[in-house]
Formats: structure tokens, C-alpha cells, sequence
């Protein structure tokens, strides 16, 4: 299936041919801006928000990918929001629905640690949470574990002495993979806004947990 086929609507595919993405960094590549797309239109529709704009919300989100151990990761959304800006009107989008589209992008981060300010932004930020947990959430993880050691940080997938945390007063999902699930992803499901998310996330949830105990048993 190519990637037009895959947009539902006509300004999204010309919002696509305007976008580069990062193909080398396999947790935020162009698959994830397509998984975090169909779930923004899928919950916009239910919860009665316009898919055109959450939709077009999800393509620009990740615009600018900063490095997860970077000082400045949590400035990743204002960024991207910045840049889309200046993209969203190549697509036929009106100042109205810019300002809407961008102040979502602004928002979504996790790492940024705000609340969503409108409809479109809680969407946004549903969607691209729900591409951070479950299976693909776990993939994902260790993709970005992967790409923090190429870059030169010393890192592993757990503490061979303490695996999961238990014994040790700090936490660090840049030196052990797994310390990113009680630091992030283990809280994600408490977070979502709308209902369709409240439900996807609660049964990526307690995969997640399946995934542990499975490891805790094999190390």
C-alpha cells in the first residue's frame, strides 16, 4: 500500500509531499507519523473534532526530531510547531486553522509536560502516545535505546544487578532501556484524554506488563 493511499484527505497529501522525514531513526520514522495519522483521525471522528485538522496535526508533530538525551528534547514540539507554521499554508490551510493546528503540535510532547489547550491538541497528544506503548511502544524503546548508543552514550537494555529499579534511588532511561517504562511509558494509559484512546491504551497496557514479567523470567 503506498503512502497516498493511506491519507484520507486532500490536503494531507499535500501536506505529505512538503514533509522530510528522518528515515535513520526508526522510532520516529515516517511509519510513526502514519500510525500517530490514523489514530488522530479515527479519535477526532469520534470524539466530533474536525479529522481534516487533527490529521494534518499529526503529519507536522514530529517536524523536528531532537535526540532523546539531548538538553534540549523538551523544546522538540515548540520547534516542530514553529516550522509547521510556515508548511501548513503550502497546504491550503487558513490562518484560522493554522494557529488551531500549531498550538496542538505545541502541546503534544511528553517530554514538554503540558496540557493539551484545544480539542485538536488532545487528539494529537492521544495518538501519539498510543504509538508509545503496547508492542509497538516497546519496538520503539529500544530503537531509540539503539540510537542513543550509536551516537557515542553508553547504555544497555537493563542494570544486570537491578534489572528494574528496585534497589536503586535513581531512575535512567539513557543509560538502561528499561527504566524508560516506569520513568514514561507505565503512566501513558493514566494520561489520555479521549475515550477511544482510554480503551487502546488500557489493553497496550497490560501487554506492557505481560512484556516484564516475560523478561523478568528470562534474565
Amino acid at each position: 500500500m503506498s503512502t497516498l493511499s493511506r491519507l484520507y484527505y486532500p490536503r494531507h497529501h499535500l501536506l505529505w509531499a512538503k514533509i522530510t522525514h528522518d528515515e535513520q531513526d526508526l522510532a520516529h520514522d515516517s511509519e510513526h507519523i502514519l500510525r500517530v495519522y490514523r489514530w488522530a483521525v479515527q479519535i477526532a471522528a469520534d470524539e466530533e473534532v474536525d479529522p481534516d485538522l487533527a490529521g494534518a496535526a499529526a503529519l507536522v508533530h514530529d517536524l523536528i526530531n531532537t535526540p532523546k538525551e539531548s538538553e534540549e528534547r523538551a523544546l522538540a514540539s515548540e520547534k516542530s510547531a514553529k516550522v509547521s507554521a510556515s508548511i501548513l499554508p503550502l497546504a491550503n490551510y487558513s490562518d484560522e486553522e493554522v494557529q488551531q493546528i500549531i498550538e496542538a503540535v505545541r502541546t503534544c510532547s511528553w517530554s514538554r509536560g503540558l496540557k493539551a489547550t484545544n480539542k485538536i491538541g488532545e487528539v494529537l497528544q492521544d495518538a501519539d502516545r498510543l504509538d508509545s506503548i503496547g508492542a509497538i511502544g516497546i519496538m520503539r524503546n529500544i530503537a531509540c535505546a539503539q540510537a542513543m548508543r550509536s551516537r557515542g552514550n553508553v547504555g544497555t537494555f537493563y542494570d544486570s544487578i537491578d534489572p528494574f529499579g528496585k534497589e536503586r534511588q535513581t531512575l535512567d532511561d539513557k543509560r538502561y532501556a528499561i527504566d524508560h517504562f516506569t520513568i514514561k511509558l507505565l503512566k501513558l494509559a493514566g494520561s489520555m484524554n479521549t475515550d477511544m484512546a482510554k480503551m487502546e491504551a488500557k489493553r497496550r497496557h497490560r501487554f506492557m506488563l505481560q512484556f516484564l514479567f516475560e523478561l523478568a523470567q528470562e534474565i
